[in-house]
């Protein structure tokens, strides 16, 4: 199977072409936050505050890279598991978000709020090695104190991941698990 190779930041007609289970290598700049930093972001929109970084049309990885080892720009980068963002995912939507990445299903509210406006992508776990080599270059922009979970501009080539969720609603892990027991006979 052929991967889609996408760039951001994600044009509408790049979201309205992907489809949930496509398989893609994503290149360009995108931005690292885990629970800790969503909610510090919550928090500033709350307070009326301008986000460290323009969160439209952009990209996050829920991911908090390990030390960066010698002449590599970014450490081991494997997924953190997506619903401990999901409480803070539809005010970022409202905002502008078009992409996550992360791993691990997410709630009925997260992909109400994301039909029509943004698509949620898995990095495949156990993978970590493989997907910070993709990272050329990473720089903190945003709470530090937070360490490893601290705000990170990257700029990703060939990044791979899988469409989940795509703008039409459609659900991988449901049709697949759907796919899988009619194969099995079982319904």
């Amino acid at each position: 199977m052929s991967k889609i190779q996408i760039n951001t930041p994600l044009s509408k007609d790049t979201l309205q072409s992907l489809k949930a289970g496509d398989q893609v290598l994503l290149s360009g700049i995108i931005y690292t936050a885990r629970d800790a930093a969503h909610a510090r972001l919550i928090a500033a929109l709350d307070n009326n505050e301008t986000l460290p970084f323009d969160i439209k049309d952009q990209v996050i990885y829920y991911v908090g890279p390990t030390p960066t080892k010698p002449g590599q720009a970014f450490g081991s980068a494997g997924p953190t598991t997506s619903y401990r963002m999901d409480a803070y995912t539809p005010r970022l939507i409202e905002e502008g978000l078009v992409g996550m990445i992360g791993k691990g299903k997410r709630s009925q509210e997260v992909k109400d709020a994301m039909k029509g406006k943004a698509i949620y992508f898995a990095a495949v776990g156990g993978a970590a090695a493989l997907m910070g080599k993709c990272v050329v270059s990473a720089e903190v922009i945003a709470y530090d104190d937070l360490g490893a979970e601290a705000i990170r501009k990257l700029e990703v080539k060939d990044l791979p991941i899988i469409v989940i969720n795509d703008l039409l609603g459609n659900d991988l892990y449901l049709s697949g698990q759907a796919a899988y027991l009619e194969s099995k006979g079982d319904k």
